[in-house]
């Protein structure tokens, strides 16, 4: 099995949240509006930040969403807009490598 070498049009975008049931429902909601192929809940985590001049700690999920890298500035808008916190964490980082028939996939659901 080969995996696809150098970057490729996917892209991984982590999104934090407070919890696993917000997690799905903006996971779901991405995913139904075609911004993204798939969105992955992973629950009990903590987070350990600074906040406005003290240490804060919060139980958080995370999402994480494969999508096409034509389609991240929409996601990134639209997670921003549906997102409970002030300032949430939205990151996208690109595909290096990864198995063809998985990133085909990823780039065949875009835009639903």
């Amino acid at each position: 099995m080969s995996a696809v070498s150098g970057e490729s049009l996917v892209r991984v975008v982590f999104v934090t949240v407070p919890d696993r049931e917000q997690g799905v429902a903006l996971a779901r909601r991405v995913v139904e509006e075609g911004l993204a192929a798939c969105g992955t809940v992973l629950g009990g985590g903590v987070s350990v930040y600074r906040w406005k001049g003290s240490v804060q700690e919060d139980p958080e999920a995370l999402v994480v969403f494969k999508t096409a890298a034509a389609r991240v500035e929409e996601l990134m808008r639209r997670v921003v807009e549906w997102h409970p916190y002030e300032v949430p964490e939205v990151l996208a980082l690109p595909v290096e490598a990864g198995h063809p028939p998985y990133l085909a996939w990823v780039l065949g659901e875009e835009g639903g």
